[in-house]
């Protein structure tokens, strides 16, 4: 049988389920941002967002795509992929969100080992956490299961645990004292 959180952690667990919440919707939200700029920047459409610059407050730059260039080179950079050149100045809104998912999905990684570990899940369960922050609307999918599922078992070893105090209470008041002459 494997190991069962002990009751003293249940405050940490329930810590660290809130942080994984937030985590995973923030992670889920920022792929689903990454997914749409790589569709526009890997399909025919060929354009990144830019804030300030030349064309004003948000708007779309072209990407230039060498003619010679086939689409399935355009994942190999260098060597035979094809060299993409933005043509827009300003802030790269494409960029900074390739940025920020990368750098939040460490985060999210932190907080998935965290309720991971104080759970005593088994490692393909990791595993399947982890993903939630690289396959689209999977984080949002284990966010939902992942708080009901753990508050459940938090709530059933809470509920035994009062129920067992209360039978060993009603032993100990049942059970007579002998009388000290």
């Amino acid at each position: 049988m494997p190991a069962q959180p002990k009751l003293a952690s249940f405050p940490a667990i329930r810590s660290a389920l809130k942080f994984y919440q937030v985590a995973s919707i923030i992670t889920g939200i920022g792929l689903l941002l990454l997914l749409a700029e790589m569709i526009l920047k890997y399909t025919p459409i060929h354009v990144e967002l830019f804030a300030g610059g030349s064309g004003g407050f948000l708007w779309f730059a072209p990407v230039i795509v060498p003619a010679d260039c086939q689409w399935y080179s355009m994942f190999f950079p260098g060597g035979m992929g094809c060299d993409m050149v933005s043509a827009g100045d300003g802030i790269n809104i494409s960029l900074a969100i390739l940025v920020v998912h990368g750098w939040f999905y460490v985060v999210y990684l932190f907080a998935c080992f965290r309720v991971w570990s104080l759970m005593r899940w088994g490692f393909p369960r990791f595993i399947m956490l982890a993903l939630g922050g690289v396959v689209p609307f999977l984080s949002f999918i284990m966010e939902l299961r992942v708080a009901r599922e753990v508050r459940a078992y938090l709530d059933r070893r809470e509920g035994e645990e009062l129920h067992t105090r209360a039978e060993h209470s009603s032993l100990t008041q049942a059970i007579p004292t002998e009388n000290k002459r």
